[in-house]
C-alpha cells in the first residue's frame, strides 16, 4: 500500500481528485489537504482521506508528514506564491521524497531547481493536445516510455497504401505494429491480420522511423511501389543478362518514367564486358545511378545493403538472375516487389492479369498492391478464374473482395470465369503483365510442370509475359 499526499487548491486539483476517485488503484491510499472551498469534489472515494489544513503552514505540513509515510507528494495549487511556499515546506520536512509540481503560470523556472521534483506545465500540455487535433499530425505517447515519439498512434485513411494489406506483408525494421484499434476494440495482430481503412495502428520504434511510417500510411494509393519502398533497383547479372542488358535498362527507364519522383539504381554483378558497362553508364543522370560490383564474394549481402541504403521498393530482374545467388530468398525476406522481365515490352502492356488460386488469404494479400499497380501504370485489371474442373463456387469470397475494393478505389475490374487450363489461357493473351503472390518457394525447374498443378510452380518457367511478384504475408504459408 502506497500513501500519496495531494496538496490541493483550485479547479485542476478538484478534477484531479475526481479522477483519483473514479480510477481506483487498490494499492494506493490518498490524503488530500485543502483550505479553500470548492477545491475538492462533494463525494469522496473510500480510499481518499480529506485533511482540512493550510499546506503553506510548515507546522501543519510537518505534522501530516510525520504521522504518515508518503511515497509521493502532489502539489496542485492555483496560486503561484502558495504553491512555491508549499514546495519549500515539503522540502524542509523531507528532501528525498518525490514531488510532482503543477506549473500553471507559464513560468519556466517554477520548481525547476529542486531535486526529485517532476514539473508538469499545464500550458504545454494543453498546447500539445491542441496540436494533436490538427490534421496530418501523428499522435505520440507523451507519458509512456521515453515520451519522445517512440510510441505513436496512426489512423489509416481510405486510399492509404496500407489499407487492405496483411500485417505480415509489411517489412517492419526498427518499428513494429503492436496493436490495431477497430470499432472501439483492440486487436493484437498476427501476420495474417488485415489492416482496414479507419483502423488506428499503435506502432513502436525509433521516432525518426515512425515519422516516415506515418507519412507513408497517410499517402494515397497510386504511389507504387510504396509502401514497400520508394525507388527502383535493376539487378543485372552478366552471366545471364549480358545479351539483354541494354534492353533491360531501357525497360527499367520506361518504368521509371511511368512512376512519380523515383530513382533508379542499377547494380551490375559478375562484370565481364567493359564496353557494355561504359554503354550502360552513359545512361546515368540525376535520377539514374549505375554501380558495378567486382567482388564476387557475399553478393547476397551486397544486394541487401543496396536495397536498404536506397529505399528500394521495386526490384527489376531477369528470371535467371532472380533464381541465383540466393537473390530470391533475400528479396522475399526483405518484402520487396519483384518485376521479372518477359518477352513483351513494357510499352505494349495495357492489362494486368491475376490468376485466381484457392487460397483466399493469399489472393487478398496481393489485392491492394494489384489495384495500386494498375492505377499507377494505367493498366486495366482482370481477375481470372480459369478452372479445368469448373469449380467456381469456392472462389466467390475472393471475387467479392476484389469487387469491394474496386468500388472503394473507384476502379474498374474485369472478372473472367472459364472452364479451361489457366496456363493455356494466359499464353494466348497479348500485351499482358501477370501479378502473382511472391511466395517463399518458387520452383524454376521445369520438372515441376509434370508433378504440380499450382500456378506458382509455373511462374519461373514461362517467359512470354512480364511478371510482378507481390510479397505474401510471412506466417501465412
Amino acid at each position: 500500500m502506497k500513501n500519496i499526499l495531494i496538496l490541493a487548491d483550485g479547479s485542476i486539483a478538484k478534477h484531479f481528485v475526481e479522477w483519483v476517485g473514479r480510477k481506483r488503484v487498490a494499492d494506493n491510499r490518498y490524503y488530500v489537504t485543502c483550505f479553500n472551498e470548492g477545491a475538492v469534489p462533494e463525494k469522496m472515494a473510500k480510499n481518499i482521506t480529506l485533511i482540512k489544513a493550510d499546506p503553506t503552514s510548515y507546522a501543519r505540513i510537518r505534522h501530516i508528514m510525520d504521522e504518515v509515510k508518503f511515497s509521493h507528494v502532489f502539489i496542485v495549487m492555483q496560486n503561484k506564491e502558495d504553491a512555491l511556499y508549499t514546495l519549500k515546506n515539503v522540502r524542509l520536512v523531507e528532501d528525498k521524497i518525490r514531488v510532482i509540481f503543477v506549473n500553471q503560470w507559464d513560468d519556466p523556472e517554477a520548481g525547476r531547481n529542486e531535486e526529485n521534483v517532476t514539473v508538469i506545465d499545464t500550458d504545454e500540455l494543453i498546447a500539445a493536445h491542441l496540436y494533436d487535433q490538427l490534421p496530418n499530425v501523428p499522435v505520440i505517447a507523451q507519458n509512456v516510455g521515453l515520451g519522445k515519439g517512440e510510441i505513436m498512434e496512426i489512423h489509416v485513411p481510405f486510399g492509404s497504401t496500407y489499407a487492405f494489406r496483411h500485417v505480415g506483408s509489411i517489412l517492419q525494421r526498427k518499428w513494429k505494429i503492436a496493436a490495431i484499434y477497430r470499432k472501439e476494440k483492440q486487436i493484437l495482430p498476427t501476420n495474417a491480420t488485415t489492416i482496414l481503412p479507419n483502423d488506428t495502428l499503435l506502432v513502436m520504434g525509433k521516432p525518426l522511423v515512425l515519422e516516415g511510417v506515418y507519412r507513408t500510411i497517410n499517402k494515397r494509393i497510386g504511389l507504387f511501389p510504396e509502401p514497400f519502398g520508394k525507388n527502383l533497383y535493376l539487378l543485372l547479372d552478366f552471366r545471364y543478362d549480358k545479351a539483354q542488358a541494354l534492353f533491360y535498362l531501357k525497360e527499367s527507364l520506361y518504368m521509371l518514367q511511368r512512376l512519380e519522383e523515383k530513382q533508379l539504381y542499377v547494380r551490375i554483378l559478375h562484370p565481364n564486358d567493359f564496353a557494355l558497362i561504359d554503354t550502360l553508364k552513359s545512361f546515368e543522370s540525376e535520377n539514374v545511378t549505375v554501380s558495378v560490383c567486382y567482388d564476387e564474394n557475399d553478393l547476397e549481402h551486397l544486394v541487401e545493403y543496396d536495397i536498404q541504403e536506397h529505399d528500394i521498393g521495386l526490384v527489376l530482374s531477369s528470371i535467371e538472375a532472380f533464381k541465383e545467388e540466393n537473390v530470391m530468398q533475400t528479396l522475399y525476406a526483405l518484402r520487396k516487389v519483384v518485376y521479372l522481365f518477359g518477352d513483351e515490352v513494357l510499352e505494349s502492356i495495357d492489362k494486368a492479369v491475376i490468376l485466381m488460386e484457392d487460397d483466399d488469404r493469399k489472393m487478398e494479400s496481393i489485392s491492394a498492391t494489384a489495384f495500386d499497380v494498375t492505377e499507377s501504370l494505367g493498366y486495366e485489371m482482370c481477375l481470372c478464374d480459369f478452372d479445368p474442373e469448373g469449380e467456381f463456387e469456392n472462389k466467390h469470397i475472393i471475387i467479392e473482395h476484389y469487387e469491394t475494393l474496386s468500388h472503394i478505389f473507384n476502379m474498374e475490374i474485369e472478372i473472367s470465369q472459364k472452364i479451361s487450363n489457366p496456363l493455356r489461357e494466359l499464353s494466348g493473351m497479348e500485351n499482358t503483365i501477370q501479378i502473382a503472390p511472391f511466395e517463399k518457394k518458387l520452383h524454376g525447374n521445369s520438372i515441376w510442370r509434370f508433378i504440380s498443378t499450382k500456378i506458382s510452380d509455373f511462374l519461373l518457367t514461362t517467359r512470354k509475359h512480364p511478371k510482378l511478384l507481390v510479397p505474401y504475408a510471412i506466417g501465412d504459408e
